[in-house]
């Protein structure tokens, strides 16, 4: 089998170009340059074998991040896998509004304290660090497995971020925080999207019917862990806004606001206590 003939085996299947091409470069050890400059080379038999059982994870759903064991999120190289929901290009909406709250409105704050609640492959808490050297950074999550996944990345990246382990704010007893960040689940339990996502961690997409369990549980526990004048900013479903702005308001939060991701829905709103 040639390059070219794995490629187009890969874009029978469905398989969009990028795709096809990061498979059989996963496959073959070789980068995508490499692939179009030598469409006539032969594979191995064992990189045949490998291409093609690609292939078929991958036109049966499974996202192509745990298949090459990478995803890229916001210019940091995180590794990850069946244990860990794979880190959007919307989120990073989340960690470009926490910096920009971090240089300008909390930037008296000397050495500010952020926490990541639900921090799964640890995506946002180690941008965040990246991005904002000085901050002190906290993640929780509720899974051992997913903080498995997010200490190995912060040990790879050579961030340093605190994980303790627990729901929500229950590991985190008696701290207070300038800045608090999200991506909790917030899908319904009978959304038919769930179906799509199958092969990625149900509990980091849906904690309830409604979707907005999650939210709520952040938001009613938010106040006891919050400094004065701290933000919290969520990340939810673009059709939750408004329910979340009133969530924010009720529980004395100001300030609110709602910004959209890259394809104009409302994604993340966020206030300050």
């Amino acid at each position: 089998m040639t390059v070219d003939r794995a490629l187009g085996l890969a874009r029978a299947r469905g398989l969009d170009r990028l795709d096809a091409q990061l498979l059989v470069a996963h496959a073959t050890g070789r980068n995508r340059a490499w692939l179009l400059a030598h469409g006539d080379a032969e594979l191995e038999p064992e990189q045949a074998a490998r291409v093609a059982a690609l292939i078929d994870r991958r036109a049966s759903g499974e996202p192509l991040a745990y298949l090459v064991g990478e995803k890229e999120f916001h210019g940091l190289m995180l590794q990850v896998d069946a244990r860990v929901l794979v880190p959007r290009p919307d989120t990073e909406l989340l960690v470009d509004w926490a910096v920009e709250l971090l240089r300008d409105d909390l930037g008296h704050v000397v050495r500010p304290r952020v926490v990541d609640l639900g921090t799964g492959s640890g995506a946002i808490a180690l941008a965040v660090k990246h991005d904002h050297p000085a901050a002190e950074v906290h993640a929780v999550d509720l899974s051992a497995a997913a903080l498995e996944v997010a200490r190995h990345n912060a040990t790879r990246l050579g961030l340093e971020v605190d994980f303790a382990r627990g729901s929500w704010w229950d590991a985190l007893r008696g701290q207070r925080f300038d800045l608090a960040l999200a991506n909790p689940p917030y899908i319904g339990g009978e959304d038919p999207h769930l179906d799509g996502l199958r092969s990625e961690p149900r509990s980091a997409l849906t904690c309830g019917s409604t979707g907005l369990e999650a939210l709520t549980a952040i938001v009613d526990g938010a106040a006891a862990h919050l400094t004065a004048g701290a933000w919290l900013l969520l990340e939810h479903g673009f059709a939750q806004a408004e329910q979340v702005a009133d969530l924010l308001s009720a529980r004395g939060f100001c300030a609110v606001t709602t910004r959209r991701d890259l394809a104009g829905h409302l994604r993340c709103t966020g206030a300050r206590l």
